[in-house]
């Protein structure tokens, strides 16, 4: 059986620069694929002798018939995720402006905006079948690459992959989250002059954020409604679960939760990836 991600996405939210990525990895990867050849590829790495144990596909522009051909290649055994890279239309502007690339469906619109919401019309039915979506409007190349990697470098293939997310409500919230929680209800070290300057990285803003019962049971509770969950989306089918957590600036509260949380989890035998939006604002 191949491991088999189908990437695909908005043009311009960074399907390359994961391709890219998972193909450091080790993953075969196959760029700008039609999808009238997916199920050909996914034979032939399939095939007798292929040493193919990882396929990543980067759909191409035609996604009119690529879920069916999805459940096609599930329906013969195969696992298949998928990944969806999204971003708000206002930076895939931004960066259409900066590369000065045009857009794929540009003959099909008046403009650019136009083309951007055209393609993102098109391909709701593919977004809401993702197993995975990275909102990459907030995202640098780096930051993608190490947020791809952080879930990919160490995939056995099978079981759910927990993705914990801090971020600061003041930058917005993200878009690809499944479960988002708030815990502005916790002692904010932002009011001390000498943590003010520290992230939740730091030993002196983690006391500060966990210190209290209030935070332990929080954490108790979180980790406990995740245990409940997590075989229940497994279930249903779905590989990855994005939980994002946030503070009032993402520096601090968000950030030492998260990692406590995905200490507790690990230990829980859960597989847990980490991600900080905005530590750096």
């Amino acid at each position: 059986m191949t491991d088999i991600l189908v990437i695909t996405g908005l043009s311009g939210a960074g399907r390359s620069t994961a391709a890219a990525v998972l193909e450091d990895l080790g993953w075969y990867v196959v760029d700008n694929l039609p999808t009238s050849l997916v199920e050909t590829i996914v034979d032939l790495a399939s095939a007798p002798g292929s040493e193919i144990t990882r396929l990543a596909l980067v759909a191409g522009r035609q996604h009119v018939d690529l879920l069916p051909r999805i459940e096609t290649i599930r329906g013969s055994g195969h696992r298949v995720r998928v990944l969806y890279l999204d971003a708000d239309t206002r930076e895939l502007v931004r960066r259409y402006d900066s590369t000065r690339r045009r857009h794929p469906l540009d003959v099909e619109a008046d403009g650019l905006v136009e083309a951007i919401e055209l393609e993102r019309e098109r391909l709701a039915p593919v977004r809401d079948a993702a197993d995975l979506i990275i909102d990459t409007s907030e995202l640098n190349v780096n930051t993608l690459k190490t947020r791809v990697q952080g879930m990919f470098e160490e995939d056995g293939g099978s079981g759910m992959v927990v993705a914990l997310e801090s971020f600061g409500f003041k930058h917005g919230m993200p878009l690809d989250a499944d479960i988002v929680m708030d815990v502005r209800f916790l002692p904010n070290p932002h009011w001390d002059p000498e943590l003010r300057p520290l992230t939740g990285l730091d030993s002196a803003v983690r006391a500060h954020v966990l210190g209290g019962a209030t935070a332990s049971e929080f954490l108790d509770r979180v980790a406990g409604l995740l245990d409940f969950l997590l075989p229940a989306y497994a279930g249903e089918g779905k590989s990855y679960l994005t939980v994002a957590i946030g503070c009032t600036g993402g520096r601090h509260r968000s950030v030492a939760i998260v990692e406590e949380l995905a200490k507790r989890l690990r230990e829980r035998g859960h597989v847990a990836r980490i991600g900080h939006r905005d530590i750096g604002r």
